[in-house]
């Protein structure tokens, strides 16, 4: 799953594009549509063989990448015994081309093939099925889409593809964690579910409200005696381009060089930080958009999400890159390693539990969308309208809602094509939501009551107790999935649809 280019072209792109976790350079002047293909495929994990799910592009390999300005057109094919429907993540495609089951195509029966044609958005983004069983049983892969800024640039190339495993079939997995509530309808219960009182135009009725305040917190609450859950199941193995620390990968790299480092966070249920060591980086992108460069060696991301990191080597030597469990002690991730360095190995657990991925969001206030590229952040003009949407839930039981409901009953999210809209997210549970909007991109405009002019996303975290706000422009009149990207939680149906008229 990693892409090296070198700093002059592809470093020895034969090679890369034999081996099975290469990314392919898909030729300019592209006129036949790429191959996918949904399949299983055998990948070692600690010794032990595991079959799982793969998009297999037509070069053997996983995931596609695509030059400036090439469409992305691909005939997906079902190699599977079940049905199954891809989304792509972080992509604008037409509505009916979304890739969620039954809105409005169906799932591909087995052996069935489904084009695909539109406009792709630059940056670093992925594809995985809509079927969260699926993704948990890895049926994900990378979709790089390059600017003319990469192709100019003097740098390496460097994917890293981050998943947590099992090697429980994922539906056992799934029934665990939710106590069997996974899949179920949910709508004999949703209106008792943690959030009793409120009513569905995001609004609370006979709650009172003179308690709370706009930092996101309670007044007179002792925040600290209320506990954060944060990984609700322990995986056997937390993969970096399907490797453990065990045997990880080994990416050659040039002496002094430049690298842009595209990470992102296929886990279905796990947020890393990604620390670089002994070699500082600079965060550029989020979600595949520019920010203004954040200079650090540690950085966090939850699911679904993607950062850029530009790292400047500081000379020969083997350089780690880690990506840390939230709350625990295991880490995976990849080596950069000059030619002739000795590569040392690294443990898979570290001395102490890394810290909760940003409960305060520090991170998300420190990011500036950038200008650096055609997508900018959003115009400024009067908000047309506004939505206050409610994150709730809890482990017992394994519950977790939106505007106190489930997909079995959610209530639309409204608007117009065309109108900018802001959607406030405020979480009322104890476990952090990774956000994402299908069909859009937003831009974080407000953080716990203070107005930012922040990154441009398709995915935002919202902690616990905390409220986060997005601006974005409503596109085209269709039905847009709205959903947090933790697969157990929406499993229990924390999914509602973003409902554009025309």
């Amino acid at each position: 799953m990693t892409e090296t280019f070198t700093r002059r072209g592809f470093l020895a792109a034969s090679a890369a594009l034999a081996a099975s976790t290469a990314l392919p350079r898909v030729a300019l002047g592209q006129t036949a549509p790429l191959a996918l293909s949904a399949t299983t495929r055998v990948i070692d994990i600690g010794g032990r063989a595991a079959t799982v799910y793969g998009l297999v592009n037509g070069s053997g390999g996983q995931g596609i990448i695509l030059d400036p300005g090439q469409r992305f057109r691909v005939d997906l094919t079902n190699a599977l015994d079940v049905e199954t429907i891809i989304h792509w993540h972080g992509q604008i495609p037409p509505n009916e081309q979304d890739g969620v089951p039954d809105l409005p195509k169906p799932l591909l029966k087995r052996g069935e093939v489904r084009s695909f044609d539109f406009a792709p958005e630059a940056g670093t983004h992925w594809m995985h099925s809509h079927v969260p069983t699926q993704e948990m049983g890895l049926l994900a892969a990378p979709l790089i889409v390059r600017t003319p800024e990469d192709v100019a640039a003097d740098r390496q190339e460097v994917v890293m593809f981050l998943h947590d495993f099992s090697f429980r079939p994922a539906d056992e997995v799934l029934a665990e964690i939710t106590g069997g509530m996974a899949g179920h309808d949910m709508s004999a219960m949703a209106g008792d579910a943690a959030m009793a009182g409120m009513d569905m135009s995001g609004g609370m009725s006979g709650m009172n409200m003179s308690g709370m305040n706009m930092s996101g917190g309670m007044a007179g609450m002792d925040m600290g005696a209320m506990e954060m859950d944060l990984n609700d199941f322990d995986f056997d193995a937390y993969l970096a381009n399907d490797r453990t620390l065990a045997d990880p990968e080994v990416v050659t790299v040039e002496s002094g060089g430049r690298i842009r480092l595209r990470v992102i966070n296929a886990a279905a249920a796990t947020s890393f930080w990604i620390d670089a060591g002994a070699a500082p980086a600079r965060l550029v992108a989020v979600d595949g958009h520019p920010v203004e460069p954040v200079s650090g060696s540690r950085f966090g991301l939850a699911m679904a999400q993607r950062l850029d990191l530009e790292i400047d080597l500081p000379g020969d030597g083997a350089f780690p890159i880690l990506a840390l469990r939230e709350g625990a002690r295991e880490r995976t991730g990849l080596i950069l390693a000059t030619r002739g360095a000795k590569v040392q190995k690294v443990a898979e657990t570290g001395d102490e539990e890394t810290r909760a991925f940003d409960t305060d969001l520090a991170q998300e206030v420190l990011l500036k969308g950038g200008r650096s590229t055609a997508l900018e952040p959003l115009a400024r003009r009067p908000v047309d309208r506004s939505h206050m949407i409610m994150l709730g839930g809890a482990m017992q039981p394994y519950l977790w809602t939106i505007d106190g409901q489930t997909w079995a009953t959610h209530k639309p999210i409204i608007a117009k094509s065309g109108e900018r809209v802001e959607l406030t997210f405020h979480n009322m549970s104890m476990m952090g939501h990774p956000m994402h909007l299908h069909g859009h991109v937003f831009q974080v405009v407000n953080v716990n009551g203070r107005p930012i002019d922040g990154a441009v996303r398709d995915t935002v975290y919202v902690p616990p107790m905390a409220m986060v706000t997005v601006a974005l422009d409503a596109g085209e009149a269709a039905r847009w999935m709205l959903h947090c990207h933790h697969m157990p939680h929406l499993s229990t149906g924390m999914m509602t649809e973003f409902a554009v008229s025309a």
